[in-house]
């Protein structure tokens, strides 16, 4: 009787191994059915981004002429750029007196795509003749290459007395608005420091120029823009974090109690 009870058990370890074997076959067979799908379905998301790309660029040469057209009539409203920067909740941050005294002579502002425009794009300040630097314009370019991004920008030939460290003579009687610590033609020279960008680490200005003001710069010219448009993004993020700090706190309080008992 004890032997049969052993036989009985070996055949019943048998039966499970095989079951088991059975089981890692249809499972691997099922990961490598769902892996051939998920393939596919890459391969139409990366056709559907070609695709949206062409008709982006496509639009792109479409809006050109548009946008010369809107930076002819900007040219003559005075100040309209430096007027919508100032309006803007981020970018009017960044500007110095000394830096407002030299927008007065902007007369245009470009953001152009290369033309293959996941290849990257420019920002272009257009300037009429100034006592502070000899450039008719000052570009950043950024080249979008495989893990990181290239950035160049003119380098700025300040004239004599002028420039980043010296610039023009400070007059803050009666200014009740903050001043910014540090030019915003520092940006430019940024990226003489440092070309090469990681793709976790953006340029915020640029993003902010290209994303928001250039399409329509009228909106803050106007004073049309609700601050609470940026404050909401940004409080939406805070509060996500914050969220995800109570959660955290809330986990480390359960754990407590459950150390407790």
């Amino acid at each position: 009787m004890v032997a049969d009870k052993g036989k009985k058990l070996k055949l019943s370890e048998k039966a499970e191994d095989d079951n088991s074997d059975h089981i890692d076959e249809k499972l691997v067979l099922s990961i490598e059915k769902l892996q051939e799908v998920q393939d596919e379905l890459e391969k139409i998301n990366e056709e559907a981004s070609d695709k949206v790309l062409e008709v982006e660029q496509k639009y792109n040469e479409i809006r050109k002429p548009v946008y010369d057209k809107r930076n002819d009539i900007i040219k003559s409203i005075p100040d309209f750029w430096l007027t919508a920067f100032l309006s803007h909740p981020a970018l009017g941050e960044l500007l110095t007196e000394d830096d407002q005294k030299i927008f007065k002579h902007l007369t245009s502002l470009e953001v152009e795509d290369f033309k293959d425009v996941k290849s990257g794009y420019a920002i272009t300040f257009h300037f009429s003749p100034n006592p502070y630097f000899e450039d008719a314009k000052l570009t950043k370019t950024f080249t979008f290459l495989d893990e990181v991004t290239k950035v160049s920008a003119t380098s700025i030939k300040w004239k004599e007395g002028m420039g980043i460290p010296n610039g023009v003579n400070h007059d803050k009687k009666g200014n009740k608005r903050p001043q910014a610590e540090e030019s915003f033609f520092s940006w430019f020279s940024d990226s003489q420091q440092k070309d090469i960008l990681d793709d976790e680490i953006h340029d915020e200005i640029a993003e902010v120029i290209k994303e928001d003001l250039w399409p329509n710069p009228l909106t803050y010219f106007n004073h049309e823009a609700d601050d609470e448009d940026f404050a909401d993004e940004e409080g939406k993020n805070e509060d996500d974090d914050s969220e995800e700090d109570d959660d955290d706190q809330e986990d480390d309080e359960d754990g407590d109690e459950d150390d407790g008992k």
